[in-house]
């Protein structure tokens, strides 16, 4: 009987031989990751000391820590959260990656998504690293644990295979396959499991295209998403990986708490209606209603092929007077890219309003919405008051579907803009 890629990860990193689901483990993670926010990083770094008495981190290489929040800083407690942050990281000689972009996206970029790597965050978007066959997870509740001891102890978890097979529609985007596995299996269809990925439709997305649906994995109960890592993202990987570990790949027989099989031959342009991240209907039910914000970015949205297919739809149009489209590349690198291919320069002429990486506007600090305002979101979430007061509205939809709504003002199809 075979072993889940999940299962062969764990069993590397715990020294066990071999683990199975169920198992109880000590696992030493390859990497601890986290972005500094009030409550999270400045209680481990006090904890680590009055607690434990820990000065420093054993293994300054295993540790990363990200300033993607608050950036830049509009209070002086924000930069203060910063400074002690970088004191931090210099004190424990750990990296401090600061005006980078997107943590989650930059950790890809900078090899800590080693193919075979077990990475921990608090974070649960973390999950985008499996697009990479790493296995990251997020552990609110055992990153101290990770801060101040070598191991953590883990349950080695069940893992969901999910085989998506068809060639998707023009306008439609790896952003609608998630919201449409969401809508198949339910928001607690992998609940506690990790959501292994694959089929002929994952074989010809793009690697950004893969980030995106893990990076969403949270949204179906999953405790994060794998890929076993083909061609493209080895490649991707061969001179970034900061490990010379051995990818690992699921076995032909491994054993799977459920599989599925979906096809998104036929899927349409995907809506999720607020406030709620699982209310996903066709885009075409709510097409005209009107919307008065745009925002194009976050962790799961924001690449090179969004801010590309957002252009595309917005070539020969302009936004329309009184809308707000707020175009946020995941990060410096996607930034530069987007540049270089004219990308950035075909939105501003359209009248996107371009701003640097960060998280800032997915969790409402930067592009506050009044009460009453909705908004076109290929952010990461459409509670209310994620991006301002309660009482206004997230419509997440693709980043074409946020072109197309800017150019009319209310919720619009892309696909039309998108012929020839």
């Amino acid at each position: 009987m075979g072993y889940t890629i999940a299962e062969k990860i764990l069993a590397r990193v715990s020294e066990n031989g071999a683990v199975r689901a169920g198992d109880e483990v000590l696992a030493k993670p390859d990497f601890v990751i986290a972005y500094d926010f009030p409550g999270y990083t400045d209680v481990i770094f006090k904890q680590m000391e009055e607690d434990f008495g820990i000065d420093k981190v054993a293994e300054p290489d295993r540790y990363a820590l990200f300033i993607d929040h608050m950036v830049p800083a509009a209070t002086t407690q924000e930069e203060e959260l910063h400074q002690l942050t970088r004191d931090w990281g210099a004190k424990n000689k750990v990296p401090v990656y600061e005006r980078k972009g997107i943590g989650h996206q930059v950790a890809a970029e900078l090899g800590y998504a080693t193919p075979g790597a077990f990475v921990v965050h608090f974070d649960g978007h973390i999950s985008q690293l499996g697009t990479f066959g790493t296995l990251a997870i997020g552990v609110r509740r055992h990153l101290l644990e990770a801060f101040v001891k070598e191991r953590i102890k883990f349950k080695v978890p069940e893992t969901t295979r999910i085989d998506l097979t068809g060639t998707l529609q023009p306008g439609v985007t790896a952003r609608d396959v998630f919201h449409h596995i969401v809508r198949v299996l339910g928001p607690r269809g992998c609940r506690g499991h990790v959501m292994e990925l694959g089929g002929d439709t994952i074989d010809n997305m793009s690697l950004e295209g893969r980030q995106s649906i893990n990076c969403l994995a949270m949204f179906t109960g999953a405790i994060t998403a794998l890929m076993n890592p083909d061609e493209k993202a080895l490649t991707y990987m061969k001179e970034r990986a900061r490990l010379d570990i051995d990818p690992l790949f699921s076995d032909p027989d491994a054993t799977y708490a459920a599989r599925h099989e979906i096809d998104v031959s036929a899927l349409e342009p995907i809506i999720v209606v607020p406030p709620s991240p699982a209310d996903t209907r066709n885009l075409s039910e709510f097409a005209g209603t009107e919307v008065q914000v745009g925002y194009l970015g976050s962790c799961a949205s924001g690449r090179v092929e969004d801010l590309e297919i957002a252009a595309d739809v917005l070539e020969g149009h302009k936004v329309k007077d009184g809308f707000q489209l707020n175009v946020i590349p995941t990060s410096k690198e996607i930034m530069e890219v987007a540049a270089e291919r004219g990308i950035i320069s075909r939105l501003i002429n359209a009248g996107a309003f371009i701003s640097s990486s960060s998280c800032d506007y997915c969790f409402g600090r930067m592009g506050v919405m009044r009460a009453g305002q909705k908004a076109v979101s290929t952010g990461t979430l459409n509670v209310r008051g994620r991006m301002g007061s309660p009482d206004s509205e997230i419509y997440i939809v693709n980043a074409a579907a946020v072109a197309a709504a800017a150019i009319e003002g209310r919720i619009a199809d892309p696909r039309p803009y998108l012929k020839g």
